[in-house]
């Protein structure tokens, strides 16, 4: 096991049962008028159009869309989860526009539980991996009940050996069955929590977030590069369309 990921998976568990906060600090809102709508390819729409990233995230809408939109999340946070609920298909209307494209990059700030919950929503096609988050969001206590009234179990899944433990652990928890009903099979679900060397590149882009991004918490949004002073999409929404959203 690397450096990097024996740091991830010794993050507190505690973390991901409390409230989560951005790490933005500076604000640099982008203003101007309205922008036309960009059309997606013939036969296609800008919401089903999804690749993943360089730097380990999953950009959805046009690449080439004037307004690119960033969100550091994490799968286990509560205010993460609130805007997945009440962002996530108004956000869509905006990315089906082709003006605004939208990046998530998961960003495992509280260990274990969010690496695995990370690989299974990555372990099918790349444009399952945000309406699979999403699900994780929309349904967060569900997610998150096994851990709060069984978490030594899943800290005694977490010393088994690196190949075995993730597979245990989302068992036991009841993920397996989770992602079994959103189109990720058991089967597919268990190799891929197996798969120590993606686990490791997971981990690898959390320490960069942090340690070459300088993000401290989550969610943080930034607009063009820009930080946002917003975490919910009623905050959001405004800076979107004085940016020229429509």
């Amino acid at each position: 096991m690397t450096k990097t990921l024996r740091f991830a998976l010794a993050a507190p568990l505690a973390l991901a049962l409390a409230a989560c906060g951005s790490g933005a600090e500076e604000t640099g809102e982008i203003k101007g008028d309205a922008i036309a709508a960009i059309p997606a390819p013939a036969g296609t729409e800008w919401r089903s159009t999804a690749v993943m990233t360089d730097d380990g995230g999953v950009l959805v809408g046009n690449p080439d869309a004037p307004l690119k939109l960033m969100e550091y999340g994490s799968l286990t946070c509560p205010t993460c989860a609130r805007f997945a609920v009440e962002g996530s298909e108004p956000l869509m209307e905006y990315i089906d526009s082709g003006v605004v494209s939208f990046e998530l990059r998961q960003y495992a700030i509280h260990g274990p539980l969010d690496l695995l919950l990370g690989r299974l929503t990555q372990c099918g096609p790349v444009e399952a991996v945000l309406p699979l988050s999403d699900q994780v969001w929309m349904n967060y206590e569900t997610i998150m009940q096994p851990i709060q009234t069984n978490q030594a179990a899943f800290e005694a899944a977490m010393q088994r050996p690196m190949q075995e433990r993730f597979v245990v652990a989302a068992e036991q928890m009841g993920y397996l069955d989770f992602f079994a009903a959103r189109g990720i099979s058991e089967d597919q679900g268990r190799q891929c929590l197996a798969d120590t060397a993606k686990l490791e590149e997971q981990a690898n882009f959390t320490q960069r977030y942090g340690s070459e991004f300088d993000i401290t918490g989550t969610p943080t949004f930034k607009l063009n590069g820009r930080d946002v002073d917003a975490n919910t999409w009623a905050g959001l929404e405004p800076i979107l369309q004085r940016a020229g959203a429509r």
